[in-house]
């Protein structure tokens, strides 16, 4: 399961939408590691547009926060719009932030594409 879901959440979400300050607070709640990581990295954007973290999670449990996090399209929604950024993810655990106006550049389509995945691999990683 990828979210703690209070029982008051699910009744309002059972009787229609939920707004996102609601959803944020499971978020940050159920996936503490995921959110300190990408508040981080969001925190470090810097003039360039740019911040990433390519620090390996703790454990397993820490590595599936950020994997669930990333890997669902409303909770890394509401993450880009709380924080403002735009996330790109490899490597189970490669965590960037990019400026909404940088995402048609250079650097962000280097990071997004086939080219930056491959080249962010390594034997240590294989099984993450």
């Amino acid at each position: 399961m990828s979210l703690d879901v209070s029982p008051e959440l699910l009744a309002a979400a059972e009787a229609g939408e939920v707004d996102d300050a609601a959803f944020l607070a499971c978020v940050r709640d159920s996936l503490p590691y995921a959110w300190r990581t990408v508040s981080a990295v969001a925190d470090r954007v810097g003039a360039d547009g740019f911040a990433d973290d390519a620090t390996p999670p703790p454990s397993e449990t820490e590595r599936g926060q950020l994997l669930r996090a990333l890997a669902s399209t409303p909770i890394r929604g509401a993450l880009e719009r709380h924080f403002g950024v735009v996330l790109a993810f490899q490597n189970c655990h490669r965590v960037a932030a990019f400026t909404p106006a940088t995402v048609d550049g250079e650097r962000y389509r280097a990071f997004i594409s086939a080219r930056g995945q491959l080249l962010n691999q390594s034997p240590e990683l294989r099984n993450c």
